[in-house]
């Protein structure tokens, strides 16, 4: 089997916002930032400790038979739990009260007060313990988006994905691989929205998914006290080598009017990208009204005229032009 490009993401020591707004940030590229202070979490934070902090507050889960989540394909149910009796299961390997079955995995991500509308903030959710965690100050206030706490069995495993917004995860307790694409290896990922359909990106079907070697792998691990500067747009997977805390800290880095007022994810395309996006949709749909070698003919044209405004190399460009018969996506 073919093998991906490897690339370790740098490192960096005594950071504090000046040195990572000038030297780290402009470079729009993965980071792992050591020596960050994160307060006095990375000593309290332990399963007891949480459980005390955390009480009989419900939190929504998710519940899994494998250890690999899959979003597309829903691999998962979701339950709800008293946050104490959570975080017993979670750091558990086997378990004597479960909703599948003993070895089931189990996975947060906090949600707001109003899951609709209101984002994650730990302060909120979470009080007490929230003043155990400090939130790097490498933005402004205004900026703040969310700060979500993230949870996992110790072998979970998360799908691909992508967020329209700069964060950074603060891994706490445990230890966390991370595996990141960049924005311009897109083609190669097989996107289904904003997540890859390469579910296993340890041992791809390359049959299913020939291109995917092409993509450049960027990889971590991270360690308690450790923060991952991951930038907007970048694909990242996580993989819980041990049952682990973190907390995701999102900020606006666009301006404010950019993004969808009605994601309290942060995870909805910017309006200007659907906007686009649709348009895309609609200029397809009209192309249908004409014979199939014309869809083809003028479907070329239109990969032409977006290669020429993006990033994407020739060579991409070229493949795709001389690759047959164009196909409308999904």
């Amino acid at each position: 089997m073919e093998c991906q490009e490897k690339i370790h993401v740098p490192v960096f020591t005594d950071i504090n916002k000046d040195s990572f707004l000038q030297d780290i940030y402009p470079q729009r590229k993965p980071a792992v930032l050591k020596g960050v202070n994160l307060g006095p979490c990375l000593k309290k934070w332990t399963v007891e400790y949480l459980r005390q902090k955390g009480s009989d507050k419900e939190v929504k889960i998710h519940v899994s038979t494998v250890p690999q989540m899959d979003f597309l394909r829903k691999n998962f149910a979701y339950k709800t739990l008293p946050f104490s009796e959570f975080v017993k299961r979670a750091s558990e390997r086997k378990h004597s009260d479960f909703f599948l079955c003993e070895d089931e995995s189990y996975y947060l991500r906090s949600l707001g007060e109003d899951v609709r509308k209101e984002p994650a903030d730990l302060s909120r959710q979470f009080p007490d313990l929230a003043e155990d965690f400090h939130i790097p100050q490498f933005f402004t206030p205004e900026q703040f988006f969310s700060s979500v706490f993230r949870i996992s069995s110790c072998g979970l495993q998360l799908w691909t994905h992508y967020d329209v917004m700069d964060n950074l995860l603060a891994q706490v307790t445990g230890t966390k691989r991370v595996v990141l694409y960049s924005p311009q290896d897109a083609l190669h990922l097989y996107l289904s929205g904003d997540k890859s359909e390469v579910l296993d990106i340890d041992s791809p079907d390359l049959e299913q998914f020939p291109e995917f070697v092409k993509a450049k792998r960027y990889e971590c691990v991270l360690e308690p006290g450790d923060l991952l500067f991951i930038p907007a747009l970048w694909f990242h997977n996580t993989l819980a080598q041990q049952f682990g805390v973190g907390v995701n800290v999102f900020w606006r880095h666009l301006p404010a009017d950019s993004y969808d007022k009605k994601d309290p994810y942060g995870n909805k395309d910017p309006v200007a990208a659907s906007r686009a996006l649709q348009a895309l949709e609609r200029a397809l749909k009209a192309l249908d009204e004409l014979p199939a070698d014309y869809v083809d003919f003028y479907g070329r044209r239109m990969i032409q005229r977006i290669q020429k405004r993006t990033f994407v190399g020739a060579q991409v460009a070229d493949s795709i032009l001389h690759s047959g018969p164009l196909t409308k996506p999904g």
